[in-house]
């Protein structure tokens, strides 16, 4: 079965199921991303903002695979640069010493 896409260039080959798979993952990747706002903005200590920002990780990494199968390379793209910018946070927050001072 085919089914249109009016934001790409017309005709997708595959199904329901790819069409489910994406709408969990971005769904899920909308989700975590709120959550993770909300962990990070709460500022209630450095453990709780760390795991904040391995949410947004996860958050990113669900957005990349929804960006894969949507053939959607800004959305890609911002979300490989904010996966980056989420693991260097989760580092700071959860491994890194607390700097003196």
């Amino acid at each position: 079965m085919l089914h249109i896409n009016l934001a790409r260039d017309g005709v997708r080959p595959y199904g329901g199921a790819m069409d489910t798979l994406t709408t969990a993952l971005k769904w899920a990747a909308s989700g975590g991303g709120m959550i993770a706002a909300g962990m990070v903005s709460l500022d209630l200590g450095r453990r709780l903002t760390g795991w904040g920002q391995v949410l947004f990780a996860v958050s990113a990494l669900a957005w990349i695979g929804g960006a894969i199968l949507t053939r959607d390379a800004a959305l890609g793209t911002q979300n490989v640069v904010l996966l980056v910018i989420d693991l260097f946070g989760a580092y700071r927050y959860l491994i890194r010493k607390k700097p003196n001072g």
